[in-house]
């Protein structure tokens, strides 16, 4: 194989499909990108870490085809450090390839392209497209509510089904058990029949960052009930999905919170994060003391002491306190882009429903906790 590609060229693909490739594996070829190059002027790049796979197609100057795998993060730093507007020529044969730019030579080892496992996709009955905007409204929205907990699994990831309300919609939940994430959007076409699925949370952080480069383009989604797929313009990303069952959320979105707390997101993010800061790492907890429009949050630590503020919001249901982890409640008002958020609490210990109005897509549940 022998080809030249332009150093930009080669290394936004390469930032792309690197990142899949774990840092440390115990099978040798794990840690290559495939590389096949093809008579047309094409290059494609491969990287997959059995669960995950990127592949991604470019155009190159192609002397001879052929195809061969190397260290996916050792040629990406190599093209990462090699001056800009520099031409990269790839020579591979005989075990090793040739890494040519200016005045830098490498010789790398490589692994025959025969042993690279790709993804089987099997059929992909459901298929239907996305714009890149409702996407990366989908990611943000909730996953930062995706649990890390490896024993609940079927919870590390955001879960999309669609359900018939008042028209046909298309859901994206996430949770951890303490707080949960829910967008609501139209149903786009062809997703009536899809089944529910768990988009796991690597997958997840892929997509996003593709999403940052695509502009509003859009996105064709083709999944099964075990795989789902990605195309953008150049690149498709495959992943295997979560096999389990996402426990029935709806049932923990609370319906006949009566009271009504109405704030600035950014002024209410502002104090909890000033009086958090003596809170202890472990508890995060911050008290809201809540009175006619007035709201008072404190933090009580043994260690550093105490905290207080006062923040101005709409209120005028009986007065009560309630405690929530400050990381957790300043994640969700992060999200919430208007001047307003609305606060449906009942108790100190049921759960507290936020969202910016009763028309906006997205919604959020958090559980308090023992202040």
């Amino acid at each position: 194989m022998r080809a030249t590609i332009e150093r930009a060229t080669l290394l936004k693909s390469l930032s792309h499909v690197q990142s899949v490739v774990e840092r440390r594996n115990t099978i040798p070829i794990l840690s290559n990108v495939l590389i096949e190059a093809s008579e047309g002027g094409k290059i494609k790049l491969t990287a997959t870490d059995l669960d995950l796979q990127v592949v991604e197609t470019f155009a190159a100057d192609v002397e001879t085809p052929g195809a061969t795998t190397v260290s996916a993060h050792t040629l990406f730093e190599i093209a990462r450090k090699l001056p800009d507007g520099s031409q990269v020529q790839l020579h591979a044969a005989d075990g090793r390839m040739a890494v040519n730019a200016g005045r830098a030579r490498f010789s790398l080892a490589t692994l025959p392209r025969d042993d690279f496992p790709t993804i089987a996709e099997g059929d992909l009955p459901t298929s239907f497209e996305i714009s890149a905007s409702a996407l990366i409204q989908i990611i943000d929205k909730t996953r930062f509510a995706i649990s890390t907990e490896e024993t609940r699994y079927y919870l590390n990831g955001i879960f999309l089904h669609v359900t018939d309300d008042a028209e046909p919609v298309l859901k994206a939940a996430a949770t951890d058990g303490h707080r949960l994430a829910r967008v609501t959007l139209p149903r786009p076409a062809g997703a009536e029949n899809m089944p529910d699925i768990i988009v796991p949370r690597k997958c997840v952080a892929e997509i996003r960052k593709l999403l940052d480069e695509s502009g509003d383009n859009v996105i064709q989604i083709d999944l099964s009930a075990s795989k789902i797929r990605f195309t953008f313009d150049s690149v498709i990303l495959t992943s295997k999905l979560i096999d389990g069952t996402f426990p029935d959320y709806s049932r923990v979105i609370p319906t006949a919170n009566d009271k009504l707390l109405r704030i600035d997101p950014k002024a209410f993010s502002q104090g909890v994060d000033r009086v958090a800061t003596i809170a202890t790492e472990k508890t995060r907890a911050v008290k809201m003391a809540l009175d006619h429009d007035k709201i008072t949050l404190s933090v009580t630590s043994p260690e550093n002491g105490t905290a207080a503020e006062e923040v101005s919001g709409q209120y005028s249901s009986d007065s009560f306190e309630i405690g929530f982890n400050a990381r957790y409640l300043m994640d969700i008002l992060g999200e919430i882009e208007g001047d307003v958020v609305e606060l449906h609490l009942a108790d100190a210990s049921a759960p507290t429903l936020i969202r910016e109005n009763d028309k906006s897509a997205a919604l959020y549940v958090l559980m308090p906790m023992r202040v």
